[in-house]
């Protein structure tokens, strides 16, 4: 029971929409962590608008998760490998 819990807390504070994209999985590993740096920078600025964390103490955290979404879209998207043709079915 806590599990299930915990699991609605987590979709409440953390939503994670459908991909809607043209698949494979690189696009849906790159859109989880696009959808990831969103809800994060969102949680930050309501952060530091409320007065809980300092401007600069935000700013930092963003500029670290952009940091961290640039390295995923260079591993994901800018070096996609040719995909393997598979054979006809027979």
């Amino acid at each position: 029971m806590a599990d299930n819990k915990e699991f609605e807390k987590e979709k409440l504070i953390s939503p994670i929409g459908r991909y809607r994209g043209e698949f494979t999985p690189e696009h849906l590993a790159f859109n989880a962590n696009l959808q990831e740096f969103a809800s994060r920078v969102s949680l930050l600025c309501g952060l530091e608008t409320g007065g809980k964390i300092p401007p600069e103490d935000a700013y930092k955290e963003i500029k670290r998760l952009w940091n961290q979404l640039k390295e995923s879209k260079k591993a994901l998207l800018d070096q996609q490998q040719e995909r393997p043709e598979l054979p006809p079915d027979e």
